[in-house]
């Protein structure tokens, strides 16, 4: 399925994901005047799209999270980057007018290129328990960083055990008047360093052997139930105005097995120019292995990705210029 501007279907660069990445990739390789296609799915929602406002983007404060996409949608596609919604379900080598390609196919047809951005983000992983997605972006957070300071002094509850549920517990003493760490063992299992300064903050209070069962409220959270890990029957409430979810993050890259190379977890491995194992798929945002995950970092990505595709294609085409 072709666009009416492009009835071959045929692209210089095809990125997949719309999200800060995706999209400031997008804006980068169509102000370059490279035939691009960004391919946004309808199923998978960039974690931005849900954030009720965005305060640390630079430049653009107090902006609501889908207000900032469709601005950066609206900025890149001024400068002619052509989009559709599609699923992608997987990727293949192909030729193009006696080039090395890709073959990009879509529950809504099959798109080719010299070049691919993979921007498709993760996704939070979830605890499954009834009023987490009521309450998301309404009490229920999966960052820290974003939403920490709509909770000055307030009670929050943090769950997870590991590295980051400590570090973005002892982030939120910065605002909140308390947090409570509720982790399904006696234990935490985050590094030892990190286990005694969350011990020895007056902020910080615990809740082990426990795992969450239900988030409750009415326009916002109010508390959270609670169940004893070894004895299920045992259930308290807890009072709070936020819960942040720290249970680790899911890469959307399971279309990309087998075709680039994954770290354990799932992650693209890239290095610091975007490239992936495999020449002319690049890869930017939250779907690769990183330090920090923010809007300001996945554009980032974005630009140094489309900056590599667009030197990748112009050699492909025999165009590169001299110091390039």
């Amino acid at each position: 399925m072709a666009d009416d501007k492009n009835p071959e279907g045929k692209y210089d660069v095809i990125i997949i994901g719309g999200g800060p990445g995706g999209l400031t990739a997008g804006l980068y390789t169509a102000r370059a005047s490279f035939k691009t296609l960004l391919v946004e799915s309808g199923m998978v929602m960039s974690q931005i799209t849900v954030t009720h406002l965005v305060e640390n983007y630079p430049g653009v404060p107090d902006i609501g999270g889908y207000e900032l996409v469709e601005k950066f949608k609206e900025q890149a596609k001024k400068f002619g980057l052509a989009t559709t919604y599609a699923s992608v379900t997987g990727l293949e080598k192909t030729e193009i007018a006696g080039m090395a390609g890709w073959r990009v196919k879509t529950d809504a047809g099959n798109f080719e290129a010299l070049s691919v951005i993979v921007a498709t983000g993760a996704n939070w992983r979830k605890i499954g328990v009834p009023g987490e997605a009521e309450f998301t972006g309404r009490g229920v957070s999966y960052c820290a960083t974003c939403d920490g300071p709509f909770y000055r002094d307030r009670e929050v509850i943090v769950i997870g055990g590991g590295d980051t549920a400590v570090q973005e517990a002892l982030f939120l003493t910065n605002f909140a008047s308390k947090v409570t760490i509720v982790h399904r063992r006696d234990r935490l299992r985050a590094t030892p360093i990190l286990r005694e300064r969350a011990a020895a903050h007056p902020k910080i209070a615990f809740a082990w052997d426990s795992v969450v069962t239900r988030i409750g409220g009415a326009e916002a959270v109010t508390h959270v139930k609670i169940a004893n890990a070894k004895d299920p029957k045992e259930i308290r409430d807890i009072p709070a105005d936020g819960v942040f979810v720290f249970i680790g993050l899911v890469p959307n890259t399971e279309f990309m097995k087998g075709v680039v190379e994954l770290d354990k977890e799932g992650y693209i491995v890239a290095d610091r120019d975007m490239k992936t194992s495999e020449p002319g798929i690049f890869a930017c945002g939250d779907c690769i292995e990183k330090l920090l995950r923010q809007v300001v970092t996945a554009c980032g990505d974005g630009a140094t990705a489309a900056f590599s595709a667009e030197l990748y294609v112009e050699e492909l085409k025999g165009e590169k210029y001299g110091g390039r």
